[in-house]
Protein backbone atom coordinates (compact mmCIF):
# COMPACT_ATOMS: atom_id res chain seq x y z
CA UNK A 1 0.00 0.00 0.00
CA UNK A 2 1.35 3.47 -0.87
CA UNK A 3 -0.05 6.88 0.55
CA UNK A 4 -0.61 10.27 -1.59
CA UNK A 5 2.78 12.48 -1.69
CA UNK A 6 1.35 14.22 1.48
CA UNK A 7 0.51 11.11 3.52
CA UNK A 8 2.15 7.59 3.30
CA UNK A 9 -1.19 6.34 4.39
CA UNK A 10 -3.23 5.14 2.03
CA UNK A 11 -6.76 6.35 1.19
CA UNK A 12 -8.27 2.87 0.79
CA UNK A 13 -7.35 2.59 4.77
CA UNK A 14 -7.76 6.01 5.73
CA UNK A 15 -11.49 4.85 7.68
CA UNK A 16 -9.47 2.77 9.87
CA UNK A 17 -7.58 5.73 11.27
CA UNK A 18 -11.06 7.24 12.57
CA UNK A 19 -12.39 3.97 13.25
CA UNK A 20 -12.84 3.05 16.94
CA UNK A 21 -10.54 0.17 16.62
CA UNK A 22 -7.71 -0.17 19.01
CA UNK A 23 -4.26 0.99 18.12
CA UNK A 24 -1.22 -1.63 19.19
CA UNK A 25 1.77 1.00 19.66
CA UNK A 26 5.32 -0.98 19.72
CA UNK A 27 7.93 0.70 20.68
CA UNK A 28 11.91 -0.09 21.52
CA UNK A 29 12.84 -0.89 25.09
CA UNK A 30 15.92 -0.34 26.40
CA UNK A 31 17.55 -4.01 26.44
CA UNK A 32 16.35 -3.42 22.66
CA UNK A 33 13.13 -5.99 22.62
CA UNK A 34 9.50 -4.54 21.49
CA UNK A 35 6.91 -3.45 23.43
CA UNK A 36 4.08 -3.40 22.47
CA UNK A 37 0.77 -1.75 24.37
CA UNK A 38 -3.41 -1.03 22.86
CA UNK A 39 -3.90 2.37 23.11
CA UNK A 40 -7.20 4.85 21.77
CA UNK A 41 -5.83 7.13 19.14
CA UNK A 42 -7.09 10.12 17.24
CA UNK A 43 -5.99 10.85 13.81
CA UNK A 44 -6.25 14.65 12.28
CA UNK A 45 -5.45 13.75 8.69
CA UNK A 46 -1.35 14.32 9.28
CA UNK A 47 -0.37 13.45 12.51
CA UNK A 48 -1.64 10.30 14.55
CA UNK A 49 -1.80 11.23 18.40
CA UNK A 50 -2.49 8.97 21.36
CA UNK A 51 -2.21 9.92 25.28
CA UNK A 52 0.40 7.80 27.47
CA UNK A 53 1.63 8.32 31.38
CA UNK A 54 5.14 9.73 32.22
CA UNK A 55 5.89 6.95 34.50
CA UNK A 56 4.94 4.11 31.63
CA UNK A 57 7.49 2.51 30.04
CA UNK A 58 6.28 3.21 26.85
CA UNK A 59 7.16 6.99 27.54
CA UNK A 60 10.34 6.22 28.47
CA UNK A 61 11.21 4.12 24.86
CA UNK A 62 10.05 7.00 23.25
CA UNK A 63 11.49 9.62 25.13
CA UNK A 64 14.98 7.64 24.31
CA UNK A 65 14.54 6.41 20.64
CA UNK A 66 10.98 7.98 18.65
CA UNK A 67 10.55 5.11 16.80
CA UNK A 68 7.76 3.10 16.71
CA UNK A 69 5.11 1.17 14.68
CA UNK A 70 1.05 0.87 14.88
CA UNK A 71 -1.03 -1.96 14.24
CA UNK A 72 -5.03 -1.26 13.29
CA UNK A 73 -6.88 -4.25 12.65
CA UNK A 74 -10.37 -3.38 11.63
CA UNK A 75 -12.66 -4.15 13.88
CA UNK A 76 -15.35 -5.19 11.36
CA UNK A 77 -13.16 -7.27 9.13
CA UNK A 78 -9.79 -9.00 10.99
CA UNK A 79 -8.21 -9.71 7.81
CA UNK A 80 -7.64 -5.97 6.89
CA UNK A 81 -5.44 -3.92 8.56
CA UNK A 82 -3.04 -0.82 8.34
CA UNK A 83 0.28 -0.38 10.15
CA UNK A 84 1.83 3.13 10.32
CA UNK A 85 5.85 3.50 10.80
CA UNK A 86 7.21 6.45 12.16
CA UNK A 87 8.65 8.56 14.87
CA UNK A 88 7.23 11.08 17.43
CA UNK A 89 7.13 14.63 16.35
CA UNK A 90 6.63 15.46 19.82
CA UNK A 91 5.22 15.35 22.91
CA UNK A 92 2.51 17.55 24.25
CA UNK A 93 1.27 17.94 27.95
CA UNK A 94 -2.03 17.16 28.65
CA UNK A 95 -2.29 18.90 31.97
CA UNK A 96 -6.16 18.77 31.71
CA UNK A 97 -6.81 15.45 30.32
CA UNK A 98 -8.48 17.01 26.95
CA UNK A 99 -6.75 14.61 24.53
CA UNK A 100 -8.26 11.72 26.87
CA UNK A 101 -11.88 12.98 27.17
CA UNK A 102 -11.42 13.39 23.79
CA UNK A 103 -10.72 9.98 22.18
CA UNK A 104 -12.97 8.91 25.22
CA UNK A 105 -15.57 10.41 23.50
CA UNK A 106 -14.76 8.98 19.70
CA UNK A 107 -14.25 5.51 21.00
CA UNK A 108 -16.36 5.00 24.26
CA UNK A 109 -19.26 7.68 23.57
CA UNK A 110 -18.30 9.01 27.34
CA UNK A 111 -17.35 12.42 27.94
CA UNK A 112 -14.66 11.52 30.75
CA UNK A 113 -12.27 8.97 30.42
CA UNK A 114 -13.83 6.51 33.57
CA UNK A 115 -10.38 5.10 34.66
CA UNK A 116 -9.37 8.93 34.55
CA UNK A 117 -5.89 9.07 36.11
CA UNK A 118 -5.10 8.87 39.80
CA UNK A 119 -3.55 12.48 41.45
CA UNK A 120 0.10 13.10 40.70
CA UNK A 121 -0.01 11.23 37.65
CA UNK A 122 1.35 13.35 34.84
CA UNK A 123 -0.44 12.73 31.05
CA UNK A 124 1.10 13.37 27.98
CA UNK A 125 -0.28 13.68 23.86
CA UNK A 126 2.38 11.55 21.74
CA UNK A 127 2.56 13.01 18.02
CA UNK A 128 3.18 10.52 15.43
CA UNK A 129 4.30 11.39 12.10
CA UNK A 130 3.84 8.46 10.31
CA UNK A 131 6.47 7.76 7.28
CA UNK A 132 5.96 4.79 5.93
CA UNK A 133 2.75 2.43 6.00
CA UNK A 134 1.74 -1.49 4.96
CA UNK A 135 -1.27 -2.80 5.24
CA UNK A 136 -3.49 -5.97 4.01
CA UNK A 137 -7.28 -5.99 2.67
Amino acid sequence: MTGTAQSPIPADAADLLVSTALAHVATIGPDGAPQVTPVWFDWDGRYLRFSQTTRRQKYRNLRRDPRLAVSIVDPDNPYRSLEPRGVVARIEPDPDLAFVDKVTMKDLGQERDPSRNPPGEERVVVVVEPRRTTGMG
